[in-house]
This record gives C-alpha cells, structure tokens and sequence, in this order.
C-alpha cells in the first residue's frame, strides 16, 4: 500500500495509538501519572525568571514530586520505573530532571543498596525535607574516580571517619552543594583509610547544609554559570568532618565491625569501588530515557512548526508549509526515525539492568553503557536538526529548544562521559573478537530485508574489528602504542555495535505489533535506520563479498524513497509520542499560530483603513 493511501484508508489516530504502543511500556501504570502530574500549572515554568529564582522553583517541584510518588523507596527499587520519570520530566525541566536523578538514584538508590538493607531512618530524605545529593568525582578525577584523594580515615578510638581534602585537585567537582534549596546531606565517595592501609573508595553518608548554611568543616563554593542549567554547581572540600561508623555504606564488599576490624569479601580495591557505585549504570539509563523524551518532544514542535510556517510557494502567488520541501522534512523524518530507534534502545537497556548481576553481567553493562552514549550523542544529532528546522525562532529562550540543546551537552557527560565509557565498550568488544572468514550473502537478498540488514552491520562492525587487531599486532611492543593504534578502528567498531542493537531493538518492536497499518509504518522506519547506518560502509561490504556492486547503488535511491514515503506520516509518527499540550505552554514556536505571541494591540494592521 503506498503511503498516500495509507493515509486515505486508516485514520492517524488509530495509527498512531498502534504505535504508541510501541513506543511505551506500561502506559497506563509507568507513563500515564507521569504525564498527567507533569502536565498541571504547578509544572509550568516561571517566565522572566532569574537563574537563582528557577533553582528555587525547581527544588520546590522535586518536593512536589516527592508528595506525588506514594512510596518512594518502591520507585527508587524499580529501576525502569524511576526511568520512565525522566522520560517526561527532562523535556518539562532539564534542571529539574538532574536533580530527581541524583536525589533519586545515585542518592536514595545507593543509599538503600540493591537490596533495600540500610536500616537507619530515611523519611526525611523520601519525604524530600532533606535533599540528597552524590559527591564522587574531584577537579582532578573525574573518569578516573579509583584515583580520588578525598580520605575518610578511620578512628578506632571514636568509632568514627575523620573526612579530609588533602589538595586543591581533590574538591569535589560540580554537585548540587550550595544552601540554596534548603537543608542537604550528600553520599561522599572517599578513600577508606583503617590502620593506616587504603582499602579503597567507599560511601559515607554526610551532612552538608542545614537551614542557616553549609555546616562546620565544610566549604562550598558555586562554580560558574554552566550554559542551560541554573543547577547549584559548586566546589566542596572537608576539613576534619567528623561522622559516626554508622555513615558508611557497608556491605559484602567491605565493612568494619565493632572491634573496629575492616573486612571484605571483594579482595580488588577496584571492585569494592565499582560495588559502592552500582547505581551509575542505573544513572546512565535515567540519562538515556531523559533525552529520549526531550528528542520526542522536540520532534513534535519541528513538525509542526514546519507545517505552520509558510514560505513562497513555486508560483509568484502560491503559498506553501516549509515542511513541503524535501531540504527541510527530509532531515526530520531521519531524524524521527533515529528517535524511534533511540526510544527502543534505552527500553531495552533499562530492561537489561536486571542482568548486571548474573552470568551476562559483563554483556549487560556494555549494553547499557553503549545505549547511554550512543543515544546522548544523537540526542544531540537529533537537537541540532530541531533548532535548525525551527530557524531564528528556536534561538529564543522562551521556546525551550536551547535550553535542550545545552542539557544534552550534559547527558554527553553525566555519568561517565561518552568518548570514555565508549572506549570501555571498544575495548570489550576487541578482547573478545576473534576474526572470521566472510562468507557472501548477498544472493537472493534485498535491502528490504530486516534480517539481511543486522547481519550486514554485524559485519561491518567485525571488519573494523580486524582493522583493529591488525594495528594493534603492526605497532611497537609498548602497551599504550598498541592501545592507541588499535582504538580508532575499536571505536568505529563500538559505534557500529550501539547502531546495529539499536536497530534490533527497533525491529523487536515492529514484529511484535500486530498485523496492520502501523506495523507496516514502523517497520519503514527501521528500514531507513538500518541502512542509514549501513551507508558509509558500502566499499568495505562490497569489498568482502557482502554487497553487490548494484545493491551499493541502490542503497541511497532506497533511503531518499522511504523519506518521500514517511514524509505524509509524519503527524502520525510523532503523535504516537503523545507530547501533552500542557508541556508547550508559552512556546509559540509549538502553537498553531505562532505570529499570536508577536502580535501588538496598538500595530498598524489592527487599525481601520
């Protein structure tokens, strides 16, 4: 059926309600409170607000949330759940979405541990009256957190963690710390010290502010203005702070016991760091499902605009939407493509969190990992392409699009920054390759073909592979030559590798839809993610026998047809990401008519001629 027809015979609606589907897991029980609490006036941004004023408004509104959430601990138990949050939270605030993630998860999560055992009272934290925050990386450290300097030493005397920063590269680097927002106790990552012997990086529990300030041995100070965030970035150092054994966040992986004896059942200090850290895995699929949700909604006020705006049409007197042009809808129904790609992506990341305890743990952090950074990177990809189909407007504050753009930027970098947790994942993916002989597959195959396509970006990835065992074997002997020769072709290969789960992930999603229109609709939409990532890599295809010489022909004719196809589908591709009307309020760049928000009462057109 071609895509004119399918628009004549199947309502959009029930299209897009198919698809919609799709795009959510448990709508009425994980989305739809979510999107209904978001939505109210309480959720509405302040206009003309100053950078302290929207701080203040968005501590008050994780307090809201706080009284919304019923038991805070069963969210903060359920990983993909407290997902979902994020979903709708980053698009309404982006500020507001950072400091649910790190109330939430990194402090709450890591605060009850995996097994919910911390038995000391926390109602003033779930109850948000204390809000919780997470000091792990310092000036110095920041990916390399197994080399902080922050010690916590321990007094067998007092029973107690004597707190020190012993160098300006020490301070704790850019957590929420100030006074502002009311009284904080943050989770502080730091050296155990007993008996004078490192035993590596543990979590204390430690009070910072209170209602007359930062409390004694305690420094903060507020870093500068980070573009598209007012959050209370700051420096913070100790100096002798004093907090009782109780404060350590104590486990199987190292605790003291009433004789004042550390033990531990995890004998690599660098374990026993990764067991005091287990909820950034958990961040990282927070940071994926926050940006998924501002790509949608971005996407939603891209199209429409493009429908809204109006330009010179082909005749002197003709009149026609910018979004009629394939310059400006082409770039979009790619970029709306990506986002259906990316949305399937994290859900199934967020489904294998689950997995990072068990036999495919391994599997499961490069899974997740490759999801966060793949899909903050085209988060920024796909904000770039709104800002740029939205034209001067999309420049001005009030429309919301800069402000994504500036968070994303952050979602590059929170929770592991994206070139280092993508090297990770090359470095993975190389250990455990071993080369291949290319069998051909191209006979009897077409570019239609969904399973075709994955197996071709498997092995596209796995020539990449080769290229970099090849440098890595063809460099001197010295470690840090051979790393470095290998990575280039290793992270080409990484990002083959989120491609081509992505694309799974997507596929999954068309055949589990019912026989139908939508079906049919989302399956086109894979088809053009598939063989976008398959673009650049025709000459090595065909090289190994993979492709043919007129199958890397007709890739880019296959592509620019599903553009012109999807293109009428737009509307019913992104209603399916049932964005409210709420979240637009006072963005004219989303309204039907947006020339309203620069009309003026007292112009000339209103007088009578």
């Amino acid at each position: 059926m071609s895509a004119s027809a399918l628009a004549d015979v199947v309502p959009a609606a029930d299209v897009s309600e198919v698809l919609r589907q799709a795009v959510f897991d448990e709508w009425g029980q994980w989305h739809e409170p979510w999107r209904q609490l978001l939505s109210g006036e309480k959720f509405r941004r302040l206009s003309h607000s100053s950078a302290d004023e929207h701080l203040r408004w968005v501590y008050e509104r994780l307090r809201l949330v706080g009284e919304a959430l019923g038991d805070p601990l069963e969210l903060v138990g359920d990983p993909v759940r407290l997902a979902c949050l994020h979903e709708w939270l980053a698009f309404v605030d982006p500020t507001l979405a950072a400091v649910a993630t790190i109330h939430y998860n990194l402090f709450l999560g890591a605060l009850l541990g995996p097994d919910g055992s911390w038995t000391r009272e926390v109602g003033d934290f779930t109850s948000v009256e204390q809000v919780g925050t997470f000091l792990l990386t310092e000036v110095a450290h920041g990916n390399d957190v197994a080399a902080m300097e922050t010690t916590a030493v321990y007094d067998r005397d007092t029973d107690s963690f004597v707190l020190q920063t012993p160098s300006v590269g020490a301070q704790k680097f850019m957590p929420n710390t100030s006074p502002v927002g009311g009284a904080k106790t943050g989770l502080v990552g730091a050296r155990l010290i007993v008996g004078g012997i490192d035993r590596g990086v543990f979590l204390f529990l430690v009070p910072l502010t209170d209602a007359a300030g930062v409390l004694p041995g305690i420094g903060t100070s507020r870093l500068p203005a980070r573009l598209g965030s007012p959050l209370d970035h700051s420096l913070t150092w100790f100096d002798g702070v004093r907090v009782g054994r109780e404060a350590m966040l104590s486990g199987p992986h190292g605790r003291i016991d009433d004789h004042g004896v550390f033990s531990s059942d995890v004998p690599e200090r660098r374990n026993r760091m990764m067991r005091s850290i287990a909820r950034v895995p958990v961040g990282r699929v927070c940071v994926s499902a926050g940006t998924v949700g501002a790509a949608r909604a971005g996407l939603v006020m891209a199209v429409r605009y493009g429908r809204n705006r109006h330009i010179a049409g082909l005749t002197e007197s003709a009149r026609l939407p910018v979004f009629a042009l394939r310059s400006h809808h082409g770039p979009l129904i790619e970029a709306i493509a990506t986002v259906y790609a990316m949305n399937m992506f994290y859900r199934e990341a967020a489904r294998r969190l689950g997995d990072r305890g068990g036999p495919g743990a391994a599997e499961a952090e490069m899974f997740v990992s490759a999801a966060k950074a793949w899909i903050t990177w085209r988060g920024r990809e796909v904000g770039a392409q709104v800002r740029e189909r939205c034209g001067a407007q999309a420049l001005l504050v009030n429309n919301g699009i800069v402000d994504q753009l500036m968070a994303v930027e952050g979602a590059i970098t929170a929770e592991g920054d994206n070139q280092a947790i993508m090297a990770q994942v090359a470095a993975g993916l190389l250990m455990r390759h071993r080369p291949e002989v290319f069998v051909p597959t191209s006979r009897g195959r077409t570019l239609g073909d969904a399973d075709w396509l994955h197996e071709l970006l498997g092995a596209a990835e796995r020539i990449w592979l080769d290229r970099a065992r090849e440098a890595r074997s063809a460099a001197p002997a010295q470690a840090l030559a051979r790393r470095n020769a290998a990575m280039g072709p290793a992270l080409h290969a990484a990002q083959l590798y989120a491609h081509r789960q992505a694309a799974q992930a997507l596929h999954n999603a068309v055949v589990e839809l019912p026989e139908g229109e939508g079906r049919e609709l989302l399956g086109r939409v894979h088809l053009l993610f598939a063989l976008r990532g398959l673009e650049a890599h025709g000459g090595d295809l065909l090289r190994h026998g993979l492709l043919t010489g007129e199958q890397v022909d007709q890739l880019p004719v296959v592509m620019e047809r599903l553009v012109a196809e999807l293109a009428p589908q737009a509307d019913v591709l992104v209603r399916a990401f049932a964005v409210p009307e709420e979240f637009f309020a006072g963005m004219p760049v989303a309204a039907a008519d947006y020339l309203c928000a620069y009309d003026d009462a007292s112009g000339p057109w209103h007088r009578q001629t």
